[in-house]
């Protein structure tokens, strides 16, 4: 796969090589919006030539929520093959997401801010988890009971945690292994520690 980084060494991230971090807390790094939308674009292209697949597509930047005078990467996908994206709750449109932030060297903390969508279904998917992490968050600080929810994707729980990071009187930690995994939102003070 190829490096992708600007003449400085940085990658879209704009950290420098080899500085990448599994750790989804912290500061992000800022993204080069114009940069990665522009190395999206040649991946999208390569990867729908290369799979025959019928589908057309267009790159947006909307303002990002998450700093302020930064632009996210939307790329959003139709045309015949839409239904074959969507199958089996969106499969194949994420693992081109997946593999669209390898090639880019994305930060993980940045990786929701290229995001692949088809028919409104990840914009949709990702009001939803949002929502359901408020409404979860405010049912443990009222009752001080524990939240579980039903095991999910290492990415959807990650959405859920940074959508209740710095949210007052809870925590939250994934549990169990494999495809069990869950999100569970803890009172801040019953919270067993780290996050893993």
């Amino acid at each position: 796969m190829p490096e992708h980084k600007n003449s400085a060494g940085r990658n879209f991230a704009g950290g420098r090589k080899g500085s990448r971090s599994a750790d989804w807390q912290g500061e992000a790094p800022p993204l080069d919006a114009a940069r990665a939308a522009a190395e999206a674009r040649r991946f999208a292209e390569l990867a729908i030539r290369e799979m025959g697949l019928q589908l057309e597509f267009e790159i947006t930047q909307p303002a990002s929520e998450a700093a302020v005078g930064q632009f996210d990467v939307v790329i959003l996908f139709r045309g015949g093959d839409e239904p074959l994206l969507l199958e089996r709750n969106g499969e194949l449109l994420l693992a081109l997401e997946h593999v669209a932030h390898r090639w880019l060297r994305l930060d993980p903390r940045l990786h929701d801010r290229v995001r692949f969508d088809c028919g409104e279904y990840r914009a949709t998917r990702l009001a939803e988890l949002k929502l359901s992490a408020r409404v979860a968050a405010q049912r443990v600080r009222e009752t001080g009971q524990v939240f579980r929810f039903n095991p999910m994707s290492s990415r959807e729980r990650r959405i859920i945690h940074l959508e209740l990071t710095g949210a007052p009187g809870v925590r939250t930690v994934s549990e169990g292994s494999g495809d069990r995994r869950q999100l569970v939102i803890y009172p801040a003070e019953k919270s067993p520690g780290r996050r893993p």
